[in-house]
C-alpha cells in the first residue's frame, strides 16, 4: 500500500511531448524533478521545452520556489528514480516495453512510491502483472495534451491497485490544480479519448461521404459545440438545453430525434483514399502556418480560457 509521505520529488521517465510537458508543470508547482530518457539529445530538448513554456506557466501563476533550476537529468534509470515520491512514466505505448520497465521499477522503488503511467490506452491490470512486489502502487494517470496547460487527468486503477493509491494519486494531482476523473472500470482508451474517437469517427465519415470539407467540419466543431464544451460537459449542456424543464424536458423532447441520428451515424474505413482526402484537406486549411504556429495559437487561446474559467470559479 502506498504510504502518506508528502510528494515533493518527481521522476519523469520519457521526455517526449507528454513527459516534457509534465516536467514543466511539476517544476512550475515548486517540485523537484528528475528526468530520464535514453534518446539522443533528450536533455537539451527537454530544457528547451521548459524554457519555451515557462512564460505561460508564469502567467498562470508559479508556486513558491518554482524554478527550472530544480530539474535534474540523467540517462541512468536507477539514479533517476532514487528518492522519488512519484514516478510519472511516459514510455512508448507497447505492452512489452511497459511490463519490462515496471518490473524494473517494482524492484528499484520502495513500496510507498507511486508509479503513475500516462498511457492513453493500455490497461494497468496488464502492465502491473509484471510487478511481483508492489503492484498495488501502480496506477494510470492519463493527462490531456499539453499537460502543463490542460487540467484533465484520468485516474484508473488496475486489478491489483489499492484504493489508497488511487485516493493519494487523485489528491496529489488535485493539489496541483488538475481536474481528476475516476474510472471505475478499465476500458480501452479510457474516457476522454473514447469521446474524441466517437467524434472523429463521424467527422471522418462526413468528409469521406463528401458532405462537408475538412475546413468546414473543423469550423462546425470549434465554433459550435466546441465553444460550449469549453464551459460545460455534454450532460450539463443537455440539462441547460431543456430550458426550465432541465434534463427531464430535454430527454422528453429530443430522445426520438437523437436516437434516430445514432442509427445513421457513419462507420468509416480509413482507406488510403480517405486518408489522403483528410491530409489534403487539413493542409489546405492550415495554409502557411507551421506546427509551431498552430501550437502557439492553441496555447494562447487555452491560456485565456483557463484564466477565464478560474475567474468564474472564484466568483462561484
Amino acid at each position: 500500500m502506498a504510504g502518506n509521505k508528502p510528494i515533493t520529488q518527481i521522476t519523469i521517465i520519457g521526455t517526449g511531448v507528454i513527459g516534457a510537458s509534465w516536467a514543466a508543470l511539476f517544476l512550475a508547482k515548486g517540485l523537484d524533478v528528475v528526468a530520464t530518457d535514453i534518446a539522443p539529445g533528450a536533455e537539451a530538448s527537454l530544457r528547451d521545452f521548459v524554457h519555451a513554456v515557462w512564460p505561460a506557466l508564469e502567467r498562470l501563476g508559479l508556486a513558491p520556489g518554482a524554478s527550472p533550476m530544480r530539474l535534474i537529468f540523467t540517462a541512468d534509470l536507477a539514479k533517476a528514480v532514487k528518492g522519488a515520491d512519484l514516478v510519472q512514466e511516459n514510455g512508448p505505448e507497447r505492452i512489452d516495453f511497459k511490463k519490462k520497465l515496471y518490473a524494473q521499477l517494482d524492484e528499484l522503488l520502495p513500496f510507498e512510491t507511486i508509479i503513475a503511467s500516462s498511457s492513453s490506452g493500455l490497461t494497468m491490470s496488464e502492465i502491473q502483472s509484471a510487478c511481483p512486489f508492489h503492484p498495488e502502487r501502480c496506477v494510470i494517470a492519463h493527462p490531456f495534451n499539453p499537460p502543463h496547460l490542460v487540467p484533465l487527468v484520468e485516474i484508473v486503477g488496475g486489478a491489483k491497485t489499492s484504493e489508497a493509491t488511487i485516493q493519494r494519486t487523485a489528491e496529489f494531482y488535485a493539489s496541483l490544480g488538475k481536474k481528476t476523473v475516476r474510472l471505475h472500470k478499465e476500458v480501452p482508451g479510457h474516457v476522454a479519448n473514447r469521446l474524441q474517437a466517437a467524434l472523429a469517427r463521424e467527422v471522418y465519415h462526413l468528409v469521406g461521404e463528401g458532405v462537408v470539407s475538412v475546413a468546414d467540419v473543423d469550423t462546425a466543431v470549434c465554433w459550435g459545440p466546441g465553444l460550449r464544451w469549453g464551459i460545460m460537459g455534454q450532460v450539463l449542456l443537455n440539462h441547460l438545453g431543456g430550458g426550465q424543464g432541465g434534463m427531464e424536458h430535454f430527454l422528453h423532447q429530443f430522445t426520438g430525434p437523437m436516437t434516430a441520428w445514432w442509427k445513421v451515424l457513419g462507420t468509416p474505413e480509413l482507406t488510403p483514399e480517405l486518408q489522403q482526402k483528410l491530409i489534403d484537406g487539413v493542409h489546405a486549411e492550415v495554409g502557411s502556418r507551421s506546427i509551431n504556429d498552430l501550437a502557439a495559437e492553441r496555447d494562447e487561446v487555452l491560456l485565456g480560457l483557463i484564466e477565464l474559467r478560474a475567474k468564474a470559479e472564484a466568483r462561484a
